[in-house]
């Protein structure tokens, strides 16, 4: 099968108000008319004597969530802006001097990846040696030798001319986490230096001109930073609504990353592309946990972390309070092969995101804000009580709407629609593309984003990792342990589900509760 893989340049991407055309400013104006004569012709529910608790509640979590995305926006605008161009321009200053790391190490593991894709992946390696003029080395983590040749015949045809060496580990384990570990224990017998950079990068990952180079420089300019993650676009082959969801959570992803920047920390070290200085990698305590992180969990005893390597790397450094950043104009781009439906993957991909969040959570959050500015220990929590608070609002949709009829339901879907459009303007700023499609997205997005966490949270153990040879942890077992653990999962999951409706149900007062009175028996 022939891929078809486009990579835009990025030079030739619309900025700022180029973005703006007139044909998304004239959809945006039939939005927001539209919104607005909905507005005014149609009556408003929220403030009649019945739905005024209820409108009161949508408006405080209104105001939380609202503000914290502000404050996000704000920080993201700070960084983008002034702290991370002050930066730019200092490292450039080192690149200009003439400076070099002595040498460039790239980690890249692959697992029956389509040629096309390898290719171009190999092709940005070797045009970023040859534009940093470095000796470098690949470290290939791979599983079989199909993946292998294909490397080792692009490098003789397109790299004899550089100081570039291929160094193969086959795993003799399954699993990306086991790939990783072998390479790293290969490294640690060579006189890798811990100044040494090391790029951690999947076999799908496209990096455009540039990206290196601009990473490299910051960690001469810091000489505390020890992990940097870069910007991604999406290469998208599938359905067009998965394109646009991934280029909206790429969108998301750049306001938050920058936000956390502004602390030096950021609250993932992305598995697609991530540099590291090499001084924390190398040692058997860090190895050991990528290789073998796990979780000793009430329920579901002591597992293994199949996927989230990404997310065992960036809290082994936050445990040594370690620096990290995100470097807005270091680029690559994602390669995503959408086969079958759509929405199937998109639950996955949300799957195996939330559990890999929920699984390193909350042991981040115990280490304490001692360990790591408070934004960020605070940032740890709110993930967490996010997926609670964006269950209240279509909750409280439902139960108004069954209670007193659909004239609350038709006043909070105006609710969502302008809600979410005040949200997306945000988003807009940092999108490659503008579309009116956010609104509906972004809401959908967050909406079986929060049930999936919910679901998750009571079965950390049970991962699937669809594009990684289809692997799966715990979800076969079917011994008396296994289906009473499944069952006390389901009871959990339905009980905290029943207390969140009732706390929800309480709060808003859409029933009046029994008092001692009425209690009384007669």
């Amino acid at each position: 099968m022939t891929l078809k893989i486009k990579v835009d340049d990025p030079t030739h991407w619309p900025n700022g108000l180029e973005k703006w055309t007139p044909i998304f400013l004239l959809h945006l104006g039939l939005y927001v008319s539209i919104c607005v004569i909905l507005l005014l012709s149609i009556p408003n529910s929220f403030w009649d004597n019945e739905f005024h608790t209820v409108a009161l509640v949508l408006g405080g979590l209104g105001v939380w969530r609202y503000s914290w995305w502000f404050t996000h926006a704000i920080r993201a605008s700070i960084y983008g802006k002034f702290i991370y161009p002050r930066m730019r321009r200092e490292a450039d200053q080192i690149w200009k001097s003439g400076w070099r790391p002595k040498h460039l190490h790239f980690m890249m593991t692959t697992y029956k990846e389509h040629v096309d894709i390898t290719q171009k992946v190999v092709r940005s390696i070797i045009q970023s040696v040859r534009n940093a003029d470095v000796p470098a080395t690949i470290w290939l983590g791979s599983n079989i030798r199909f993946d292998e040749d294909v490397v080792i015949r692009l490098l003789k045809l397109e790299a004899r001319d550089l100081d570039l060496n291929l160094r193969i580990i086959r795993q003799n384990v399954s699993g990306k986490r086991a790939a990783i570990g072998l390479v790293l224990r290969a490294m640690s017998r060579l006189p890798v230096q811990d100044d040494d950079l090391i790029t951690f990068m999947d076999g799908d990952f496209i990096i455009a001109p540039g990206a290196i180079e601009k990473c490299m420089t910051l960690f001469k300019l810091r000489p505390s930073l020890q992990a940097c993650t870069t910007d991604e676009e999406v290469i998208c082959i599938g359905p067009k609504w998965i394109s646009t969801w991934l280029e909206m959570r790429f969108a998301q992803r750049r306001l938050a990353m920058q936000s956390h920047s502004l602390s030096n920390r950021v609250l993932t070290l992305t598995g697609r592309m991530s540099v590291f200085r090499a001084k924390h990698l190398l040692k058997l305590e860090f190895i050991r946990t990528l290789e073998a992180d796990h979780l000793t969990h009430w329920l579901w005893g002591n597992f293994r972390f199949l996927s989230g390597d990404d997310k065992s790397t960036w809290y082994y450094l936050l445990s040594q309070n370690a620096e990290m950043l995100y470097v807005p104009d270091a680029l690559g781009y994602t390669v995503e092969i959408i086969e079958g439906s759509g929405l199937d993957r998109m639950v996955q991909n949300f799957r195996r995101w939330s559990g890999n969040m929920l699984r390193n959570g909350l042991r981040a959050i115990q280490l304490g804000p001692n360990r790591m500015p408070f934004f960020i220990w605070w940032c740890l929590i709110d993930q967490r009580l996010s997926m609670w608070t964006m269950l209240v609002s279509p909750m409280l949709a439902l139960l108004s709407t069954f209670i007193y009829g659909t004239s609350f339901l038709v006043a909070y879907i105006l609710f969502i629609a302008v809600s979410r459009l005040a949200l997306s303007m945000f988003l807009f700023f940092y999108a490659r593309r503008v579309t009116l499609a956010y609104p509906a997205i972004l809401y959908f997005n967050q909406l079986i984003n929060a049930s999936v966490k919910v679901y998750c949270i009571w079965r950390l153990s049970k991962q699937r990792w669809s594009n990684r040879g289809n692997q799966t942890a715990g979800m076969d077992d079917r011994s008396a342990l296994e289906i009473f653990r499944n069952t006390m999962a389901f009871y959990c999951t339905t009980f905290s589900i029943a207390c969140l409706a009732l706390m929800t149900i309480i709060y808003a007062g859409l029933f009046d509760l029994p008092n001692l009175n009425s209690l009384k028996v007669l």
